[in-house]
């Protein structure tokens, strides 16, 4: 859960500290305050959109830091993530330290632990700890494309979607690949004559690995070869000596030096191993000049030889810098231009290889979407009559609601029974919600039906019944009593505290009757001083202080309003713990303690 929250110099906050607890969080206060800032700051926690304009005036950078202590099954959640970026720390594996911070030239830095981050692995993370329900989802829920997700997550679907989603994206490749050799037989023929000449050319030259090198080599002995025969012919001389006789041979000296060690080991055998050092530099000096003679005696002059070896490595270097660095990587290209041109040669028969894929394809995406769409149906019901149960408790007790899944015929669509349906990586179903809020009237778009607080409501009781199976430990709703009155706020604030049980619950609300069920309760505040607005939050732990506060949301002044607000919190303090004992928590709802301390 999140335990605490650090903002410095964002928006009009200078330097707040916040410490949360388990339960019902609730935040009120005036208008202009700043509620929805700390939830700006959360959602920037956890990857949301950066803006330098969200820096303080005169300050150059603003930073948010939030700690989130971890029980059992968030430290099984998250670990994956900390081992492979490599931000677990066995010294703080009871809790995870996310921050964010926004400079005023507009760049931002992430954190995890302490360790910087990008924003994937910061949002990845941030995913699994806090789900943030805002205005803007109140209006994704009246767009149709949402309605879909909405459904697959509370059928738990979404894992077997993606394994369609990997199916319909390999007939995409099929297709593509149909289209690629369908669409210009004309351009493919001009690619087969170029790859026919490329290919020809470089098998033509023959090429071997490591040729170029050899020549090189060659073309060194050859060029030099005068001068080579020269110093051939010194060493040969210096080894051997000459017929004159004028110079004193090296093995000749050698085959002396054996002589006079061979006497001298008769007399010392000490000198055995010296004699034999002797013998062998004397054999080697023989072998050298043989070696050498030769070498010399290969030796030719041959201007053409020289001729042919730099015509062939002119011939590997123009095809060098046409296909390849090397003699291996132009024998590479060979080979896949070869590859490619054999595909395009048999385009007919690939075409025909590709059609069979595809209705192979086409009956497996069918199959796997029939049988979501099967488990949908069942889902969208039951998840409609749940709906309709918590828009009764929320005053809407006329209201029909209906989740609408529908297909459409396509003459190119996957093939279901005797039907071909239109499909896409969700599956076959156009999914809409649908709704009735007076009797008589026929379901229509939930978009062209709902009001302001009718959407509000509904998204409530979406979320209620989306959370209760739901494994992420916080849930922050931020205007979701937008356009709700009084008597239904306690409605409201009774279910967002039976949520509670199984999760941390933050709320911003401007309703007393719905902050009257908190367990913790927060004030934001502003203060002018010097021209600058400042925000303050702090906990109300005195029964006075909400009762005052609740006084000061009733609009009223007196002795009245303090009335009615401790009314407030006696009906709140009655209602939950007759939930809490009498067993009528909602369903999936568990009287458990929220954290352990595994």
């Amino acid at each position: 859960m999140l335990e605490e929250i650090r903002i410095q110099n964002f928006a009009i906050i200078d330097s707040l500290e916040l410490t949360f607890a388990a339960g019902f969080n609730v935040i009120t206060g005036e208008t202009g305050a700043g509620k929805s800032i700390i939830i700006d700051a959360v959602d920037l926690l956890l990857g949301g959109r950066a803006d330098s304009g969200a820096v303080r005036a005169g300050a150059e950078k603003a930073v948010v830091e939030g700690v989130f202590t971890l029980n059992r099954d968030m430290r099984a959640a998250i670990d994956p993530v900390l081992q492979r970026e490599e931000l677990y720390d066995e010294d703080t594996a009871s809790f995870v330290t996310l921050s964010r911070e926004i400079r005023r030239s507009g760049r931002s830095a992430a954190r995890v632990n302490g360790i910087s981050v990008n924003l994937d692995v910061l949002s990845q993370i941030g995913d699994i700890l806090v789900d943030v329900h805002g205005q803007s989802e109140h209006l994704s829920l009246l767009k149709p494309r949402s309605h879909i997700d909405l459904i697959d997550r509370y059928a738990d679907l979404l894992e077997v979607r993606s394994g369609l989603a990997t199916v319909v994206e390999r007939l995409n490749e099929v297709r593509r690949e149909m289209r690629h050799i369908l669409e210009d037989e004309a351009a493919l023929k001009r690619r087969a004559d170029g790859l026919r000449r490329e290919v020809e050319e470089i098998d033509s030259a023959n090429l071997q690995a490591g040729e170029d090198d050899d020549l090189r080599a060659e073309r060194t002995r050859l060029a030099n070869s005068e001068q080579l025969a020269t110093l051939t012919q010194q060493a040969v001389m210096l080894l051997y000596g000459d017929d004159s006789g004028d110079s004193v041979a090296a093995a000749d000296q050698l085959s002396e030096a054996v002589g006079v060690l061979t006497k001298l080991a008769r007399i010392d055998e000490t000198l055995a191993d010296n004699l034999q050092q002797a013998q062998e530099l004397s054999l080697q000096a023989q072998e050298l000049a043989a070696a050498i003679r030769d070498y010399g005696e290969s030796l030719e002059f041959n201007p053409k030889r020289l001729d042919e070896v730099e015509e062939r490595l002119e011939a590997i270097n123009l095809l060098r810098r046409r296909y390849g660095a090397t003699i291996e990587a132009v024998l590479e290209h060979a080979e896949t231009s070869r590859t490619e041109l054999k595909n395009i040669d048999h385009s007919d028969e690939r075409i025909a290889e590709l059609r069979e894929q595809e209705t192979k394809l086409l009956k497996h995406i069918g199959e796997l979407a029939s049988r979501i769409s099967k488990s949908r149906r069942a889902a969208g019901q039951q998840m409609a009559r749940r709906i309709v149960q918590e828009l009764g408790d929320l005053r809407m007790e006329r209201t029909r609601f209906e989740v609408a899944v529908e297909q459409r015929d396509d003459p190119e669509g996957c093939y279901v029974e005797d039907r071909r349906l239109a499909f896409d990586a969700t599956g076959i179903d156009h999914v809409e919600f649908m709704m009735s809020a007076n009797p008589g009237e026929p379901l229509r778009p939930l978009a062209k039906v709902a009001s302001g607080g009718e959407t509000a409501r509904i998204m409530l009781a979406l979320k209620r019944v989306l959370t209760q199976a739901d494994q992420t430990p916080t849930l922050i709703f931020d205007e979701i009593d937008q356009g709700i009155g009084g008597r239904v706020g306690a409605v409201v604030g009774e279910k967002l505290w039976s949520l509670s049980i199984n999760h941390q619950v933050l709320v911003v609300t401007h309703l007393p009757q719905l902050a009257g069920y908190a367990d913790q309760h927060y004030r934001v505040s502003k203060t002018t001083t010097a021209k600058r607005v400042t925000t303050t939050i702090v906990p109300l732990e005195e029964e006075s202080a909400r009762v005052d506060e609740l006084a000061e949301m009733l609009g009223a002044s007196g002795e009245g309003s303090q009335i009615s607000a401790r009314d407030i919190l006696a009906q709140a303090r009655t209602r939950k713990l007759d939930k809490a004992t009498d067993g009528t928590l909602p369903e999936g709802i568990k009287q458990s303690p929220l954290w352990d301390e595994g």
